[in-house]
């Protein structure tokens, strides 16, 4: 269980901050970078989810996927070591990228086929689920960026990925699942 008794310690004034190993890093550091994206994305998320409370499809769905993202955030958080840290880490399993593909196919299965690529806007919880998906994939760009210099499951990519596929799928879900969404006509304004 996590508790956190105090929020304002000052410890970060300096411009560092602690690993969940304890180690004090840079706040500008990669790691810190991937795991600060994947907390936007999740906050997002939450505003997005301001707008699906009653579709009791897709609002679980997001809820899970929010949870999901802390563990993802706790994965990155914890550098792989050599040997592993003295305690037992979060990290991001196969099943939860399984069930991120599940959970895309049963939203996209009733969707109207794309014709074009779908512009951000629609409806309000649309247009929210695509700025989580837009902020996701910088998530996943930083995700890949930490794992050219420090090693990063495979795992924790892959999960990277199903999500933003996740947040756009639920965007076109929230436009009438497909019906209202915005698509991108090419060269309609030269």
């Amino acid at each position: 269980m996590v508790r956190l008794d105090k929020i304002v310690t000052k410890a970060g004034d300096g411009g560092k901050t602690r690993l969940a190993t304890g180690e004090p890093v840079s706040k500008a550091s990669a790691r810190v970078e991937a795991y600060g994206a994947v907390d936007e994305a999740n906050s997002a998320i939450g505003v997005a989810r301001l707008h699906t409370g009653a579709d009791f499809v897709l609002d679980p769905i997001l809820g899970r996927a929010q949870n999901d993202l802390f563990d993802l955030g706790a994965d990155l958080a914890t550098p792989e070591t050599d040997p592993p840290p003295a305690f037992e880490a979060l990290r991001v399993q196969d099943a939860q990228v399984t069930r991120l593909e599940t959970e895309i196919d049963l939203l996209n299965e009733t969707l109207e086929p794309l014709t074009s690529f779908v512009l951000p806007g629609g409806a309000p919880a649309a247009a929210h689920l695509h700025v989580a998906r837009a902020t996701m994939r910088r998530a996943e760009r930083a995700i890949v960026a930490l794992a050219d210099i420090e090693r990063v499951s495979p795992e924790v990519i892959k999960f990277a990925n199903r999500m933003s596929d996740l947040l756009f799928v639920a965007a076109r879900w929230a436009n009438d699942q497909g019906r209202a969404d915005v698509i991108w006509k090419p060269g309609a304004n030269r």
